[in-house]
């Protein structure tokens, strides 16, 4: 089965579009090597795919024939993401909580006294 068909059954891109656009872009390897959308995957192959900042990896555990419903995803692949890469993904949540878009314009007084804390703690 072709890799980007892959990883549209195994619900790991939404369309067949976006997966295809992912190895296009690079963001998808096989056994260590970037692929084209082309490239056949066999059981035991090692995936890596970068999708929201997160690295995935997974191992091709058997070839399924067509989509499959969520529940079932588990017997084609075995998802051997470390837990960091989602730790990492929660810390990028809460930073953007406190990220001013650039021109705003100035910080209201309550993002002030927030700065003005922030400051003071670091001293």
């Amino acid at each position: 089965m072709r890799i980007d068909k892959y990883l549209w059954c195994t619900r790991y891109y939404k369309t067949r579009t976006l997966a295809t656009t992912a190895c296009k872009k690079g963001q998808v390897r096989v056994n260590q090597e970037i692929v084209k959308p082309s490239r056949e995957v066999y059981p035991l192959d090692t995936v890596e795919l970068r999708k929201n900042q997160i690295n995935y990896k997974l191992t091709v555990n058997d070839i399924p024939e067509s989509r499959v419903g969520a529940k079932l995803v588990d017997i084609y692949r075995t998802d051997i993401t470390s837990k960091e890469q989602f730790e990492a993904q929660e810390l990028l949540k809460y930073s953007k909580d406190y990220y001013r878009k650039r021109g705003t314009g100035r910080p209201t007084k309550k993002d002030r006294r927030d700065i003005d804390d922030f400051t003071d703690e670091t001293y």
